[in-house]
């Protein structure tokens, strides 16, 4: 048995044991007063059998004329009856207005069931008895004099009615509705005061009428008729606005994002805000079920919970929407008894419903949303195959670990390579390889110790994060145990596989951050290949490493916040007329010590340092500043800036480009980003998809260095560029070398059958700008024209102009108007003269 169940067994016993004790007391009571009224002679004021069946009458009609309140399972009435006790004990002895109580009451509720008649009954004896045993000690055998005389005693007794009616029946119903018994004395007592004044009324003007004249009784019932109306509209209006007031206090409880937590909400409010003895909600959706009351949750089983305890009525609802499109479950309301819900408790138990199924679609969207966003946080930091972490999550928390001044023990990083695993992919297939992988990755998470982290870095090398170590020396031990656990053969679908392992060993450098020390854990573990050694440790005399870009990389840091990185732009012009079309951005580094720094060097240094967003951002903002001062000055001059290819591997990227743009006041097409030509990364779907938003957006692509490799038209086919850059060793060698020539007269084909614009790098001599320009290319760049320089030096030549032309550095090929005949490579439609514009 549930503690729910032993509660509602307790309550029950001590409902009976209440109802007992009143019944017994009023059968003594009708007991008593039978012997004494047939030892009494009849009523003074009333004579005759008639008389007590008139009593009897108006007793039964005041116990009928009722205000029905509902509360849980039991409809509760408000009558009357207290009136007809008082007017009763007035004209008659207390033993016949006992019986004619008893008897009038029990004709009144024969409908009801056998324990509500008999309480109704007991309770009614019970108030005719003491009211009449306070006016016998107030009023001797009964009120003489005037009839205003009649009006104290009977506000005496009606107040004993009054408060024998309340002390009998709020405890009853407290423990027939489950509420507490001061709770349910403060329910609507304003409405049940007023309710007794009324009716005190009605029974002192029906007395005074009575003494003074009998016929003025009928203006009575039509009085009685009106006020028991208002008085019912009153309660109902009551109990609507509370009805209401707990519908919306119960929808906004719903309010919460977790599944259980609206399963809860929803059983314990639906159980109060409809009175129900239980409630149970069963999703369709993972078969689950949940039942309880106003006291909590008692069941929370899967689809076949324990049978329910509450039997009697049970009113159904589909947990659907308002449009009955979704259909997630049914709501089920239990009742001990039977029960009837009026048309308003309908309604309010579909708005309940529909709110119900809001909210269990909500907190399944948010639970599925967390498990989307806890699945893409976990592949963001973890190998596919291997269940590792990957290199992003090792770099981060390797960060973190060195950044940490307060870590104890030392830091290391054993990076592991399997030797001739091509040879496993090739003899057995790329299946075969990726088991191995896996059991390579078991045997090293199996092996590390708690604390330490095991990566797979991509392809067939791995990486041991070694936190906490007493002494660097102890990581070669650590290192070589997990070797050693990949010394035995693996089973590979019944074939055993030996692969033999390299590895490296480096601890934490002072200055580089775990960039620079997964470089030197790469250079030990090259340095173990080349000496045909298992394991060896990084030692800086054998690092063949360039030690002044090392230099470069512990200054980077400083480099970029002290702002030392300058650009400079090379404009980029129409071949045709000399006219400035754009201007590319150039990263310099004029360092305090070296000077300046040669872009290939400190360009590799920065995409090692993980600096590069930075750096990016810093460049981007520059250039962005020289295109609007260049627009405020009247030259619209779109900018060019390079893009690294690890920048399009952040897919964060697009959106800060764009709020660069938006907080420098430039429209998108006003940027132009130039991709390296041997980008091969683009053949992730993260590079496609950054460059696919950047160009929806608006922002041009340039696809630079085109031709010199192998993969340029695939690339070309992949990403959606808007120009291509020929680069400077095909316009050097153009005049001399056939091959180059055919190189940039078929990039320029492609350009036209693609709609792309071309541009020419390196051009420095008029020659090759007149033979660019005849084969079909429009725009060029190069020493010719101008090398690059700052922004304002930029601007300065384009104010200058030449020959008088604002915004152009070079003369026009040909004069306005001039007739010029085009070579055959840029002849269209059989037209081989055209006037050309200057």
């Amino acid at each position: 048995m549930t503690l729910s169940q032993r509660r509602d067994n307790g309550t029950d016993r001590r409902l009976r044991l209440l109802v007992g004790l009143v019944v017994v007391a009023a059968a003594v009571v009708v007991v008593v007063a039978a012997h004494a009224a047939l030892t009494s002679p009849l009523p003074t004021r009333l004579t005759g059998p008639t008389a007590m069946i008139m009593l009897t009458f108006m007793i039964a009609v005041g116990t009928l004329v009722k205000a029905r309140v509902r509360i849980r399972s039991t409809t509760h009435s408000i009558s009357w009856n207290e009136t007809a006790l008082v007017i009763a004990l007035i004209l008659a002895p207390t033993p016949w207005v006992v019986l004619c109580t008893a008897v009038g009451v029990a004709l009144a509720s024969l409908q009801l069931p056998f324990i509500k008649l008999v309480f109704g009954v007991g309770k009614n004896v019970l108030m005719a008895a003491g009211a009449g045993a306070t006016l016998a000690a107030i009023s001797g055998d009964g009120p003489a004099g005037g009839p205003w005389d009649l009006v104290p005693p009977l506000a005496v007794i009606y107040l004993v009615a009054v408060l024998l009616d309340e002390a009998l029946g709020i405890p009853v119903i407290a423990l027939a509705s489950g509420t507490r018994v001061s709770q349910q004395f403060r329910s609507n007592l304003d409405l049940r005061l007023a309710g007794y004044a009324v009716r005190f009324v009605v029974a002192t003007g029906t007395l005074l009428i009575l003494e003074a004249d009998s016929r003025l009784l009928l203006a009575i019932p039509p009085l009685m008729l009106s006020l028991h109306l208002a008085y019912t509209a009153r309660i109902r209006q009551r109990t609507e606005q509370q009805a209401w007031q707990r519908l919306a206090q119960t929808t906004d409880a719903l309010n919460v994002v977790e599944l259980d937590d609206v399963l809860t909400t929803a059983v314990t409010q639906a159980a109060e805000l409809f009175s129900a003895d239980e409630v149970e909600i069963e999703l369709r959706d993972g078969g689950r079920t949940v039942r309880g009351g106003a006291g909590g949750v008692i069941a929370y089983d899967g689809p076949a919970g324990p049978p329910t305890t509450v039997s009697g009525a049970v009113v159904p609802a589909r947990l659907e929407g308002h449009d009955e499109s979704v259909d997630v479950g049914v709501l089920r309301l239990r009742f001990h008894g039977p029960v009837q819900l009026s048309e308003r408790e309908r309604y309010t138990l579909h708005t309940f419903a529909s709110a119900l199924c809001t909210a269990v679609r909500n907190a399944q969207a948010y639970a599925e949303l967390a498990r989307v966003a806890e699945a893409h946080a976990y592949a963001a930091a973890h190998d596919a195959l291997t269940g590792l972490a990957n290199r992003r999550r090792l770099l981060d928390e390797g960060n973190e670990q060195l950044s940490n001044r307060h870590a104890d023990g030392v830091t290391a990083l054993v990076l592991i390579d399997l030797n001739h695993f091509k040879e496993v992919n090739d003899t057995l297939g790329h299946a075969a390889g990726d088991q191995v992988l896996i059991q390579v990755a078991d045997r090293l998470r199996d092996t590390a110790r708690n604390g330490d982290l095991v990566a797979r870095l991509g392809g067939d090398e791995f990486a041991v994060l070694l936190r906490g170590l007493p002494a660097p020396a102890v990581a070669a031990p650590r290192a070589e145990a997990l070797l050693t656990a990949l010394h035995e053969p693996f089973d590979i679908d019944g074939m055993r596989i030996s692969v033999e392992a390299s590895g490296g060993i480096a601890t934490a450098p002072t200055t580089g951050g775990m960039a620079e020390l997964l470089r030197r854990a790469d250079v030990a573990m090259y340095q173990a290949k080349r000496a045909g050694q298992r394991i060896s440790t990084y030692a800086s005399a054998r690092d063949t490493a360039d030690l002044g870009r090392l230099t470069l990389c512990g200054d980077l840091p400083r480099a970029v916040a002290d702002h030392e990185f300058t650009v400079n732009f090379q404009p980029i012009v129409d071949l045709g007329t000399g006219e400035v079309t754009a201007a590319e951005a150039l990263a310099r580094w004029h360092h305090p010590q070296h000077g300046r720094i040669d872009p290939l060097r400190f360009l590799e240094a920065v995409e090692r340092s993980g600096l590069l967003p930075a750096f990016a951002e810093a460049i981007l903002d520059q250039a962005l500043v020289a295109a609007g001062s260049w627009r405020d000055a009247g030259f619209d001059v779109p900018v060019a800036v390079n893009v690294s290819p690890r920048s399009l591997l952040d897919a964060r990227f697009p959106g800060a480009v764009l709020a660069r743009l938006r907080a420098h006041d430039l429209p998108p097409d006003r940027l132009v980003l130039e991709l390296t030509e041997t980008l091969t990364l683009s053949q992730l779907d993260v590079v496609d998809q950054v460059l696919s938003q950047l160009r929806d957006a608006g922002v041009r692509l340039a696809l630079d260095d085109f031709g010199t490799g192998y993969s340029s038209l695939s690339l070309l086919s992949r990403i959606p560029v808007h120009e291509l850059k020929i680069d400077r060793s095909f316009v050097t060698a153009m005049e001399s070398s056939a091959e180059a020539a055919a190189v940039i007269r078929s990039t320029l084909d492609l350009g036209r059958s693609l709609g792309l614009t071309v541009v020419a790098e390196g051009v420095e001599r008029e020659a090759q700008r007149r033979a660019l320009w005849e084969l079909g290319c429009t725009s060029g760049q190069g020493h010719l024209f101008a090398r690059p320089v700052p922004a304002g030096t930029l601007l300065a030549t384009l104010r200058r102009g030449t020959g008088g032309r604002p915004g152009t550095l070079a003369a026009p090929l040909h004069d306005a108007g001039a007739v010029v005949r085009l070579t055959q490579g840029r002849r269209q439609g059989g037209r081989a003269d055209r006037h050309l514009p200057a």
